[in-house]
């Protein structure tokens, strides 16, 4: 998680250098017959006008590092790390960096016949299929995928990227079919509280932050602040803290060989059994059978 948050930084200062373009800088990192998946970094900030772009082919995208404001015309939400932007063939969109610069994103996209046949698959079918919903907030069940795509993308873990774009495109749009539509846009003053104290956990998640002291940071009373950061992220402060520190223990034992022990101490868990806890209701399996199943490719 560290590599992919310092390749945002590097983006974001090398545009500060040369006063390049603010438009993301796009690296085909995989592509088969009608599909495609890209690493998206973007140094866009708070100074730059957002502009409109448009979806080719249906999109889904893990955001990795970083904070955006997403905008299309099923409605606007928060993106955050560990939630997934949803796009529609020739659907058109805005990315705004209002409260926080630089984020980036793996981006899959996929050729109308290839996806509606992922769709269909997973019941999911008909003439006017697409995503009704902008994006999916940090959900329990994305946490794998979303874990693994963080993997591969810092160069962790060898696996098949058309076997995760399949897997999340079909994941997508189950749990889409599910959510309602996005509601009326927060008020810009609490979007940047808001988003503050989602980059503040994504510096610090192995540190104790409790929801007095997000609140305070932010300057709202607890009760406010719970309720604010959940109506934009899709989930609690707490949840959002737990899934970015579990998130960050998955790719370390992706990319590496350190004890278990360590990692859960060094992703800001003070006792081994509550992360074994922790780990396995959200990925399914114990830290040990994940790295297990990693090594052997599944």
């Amino acid at each position: 998680m560290a590599k992919i948050a310092v390749e945002t930084d590097w983006a974001r200062s090398r545009r500060d250098r040369e006063a390049s373009s603010a438009r993301p800088r796009v690296r085909i990192v995989g592509q088969g017959d009608g599909w495609a998946v890209a690493d998206v970094v973007c140094a866009a900030g708070p100074h730059d006008r957002p502009f409109e772009e448009r979806h080719e082919k249906a999109a889904v995208a893990v955001v990795a590092a970083g904070t955006f404001q997403y905008r299309s015309t099923t409605g606007r939400n928060l993106m955050t790390p560990g939630s997934i932007l949803l796009g529609n063939p020739g659907q058109a969109f805005e990315c705004a960096h209002d409260h926080g610069a630089g984020d980036r994103c793996l981006s899959f996209w996929y050729a109308p016949d290839y996806f509606e046949r992922v769709a269909a698959d997973v019941g999911a079918s008909g003439v006017h299929l697409g995503f009704r919903v902008p994006r999916l907030p940090p959900l329990r069940a994305l946490s794998r995928l979303v874990a693994q795509a963080c993997a591969q993308l810092g160069g962790a873990a060898e696996a098949s990227w058309e076997e995760l774009g399949v897997k999340l495109a079909a994941r997508a749009v189950q749990l889409a079919a599910g959510l309602s539509t996005s509601g009326p846009g927060a008020p810009p003053s609490a979007l940047a509280r808001v988003t503050r104290a989602v980059r503040r956990i994504e510096r610090s998640a192995d540190t104790p932050l409790t929801l007095r002291a997000l609140a305070g940071e932010a300057g709202l009373s607890p009760y406010h602040f719970l309720r604010t950061f959940e109506a934009l992220t899709g989930v609690t402060p707490h949840q959002y803290l737990r899934r970015a520190r579990l998130r960050q223990a998955a790719v370390h034992l992706a990319t590496g060989q350190a004890r278990i022990v360590d990692v859960a101490f060094d992703s800001g868990f003070g006792d081994i059994s509550n992360f074994n806890r922790a780990f396995r209701a959200e990925f399914g399996v114990n830290p040990r059978r994940y790295r297990a199943q990693l090594a052997a490719g599944r």
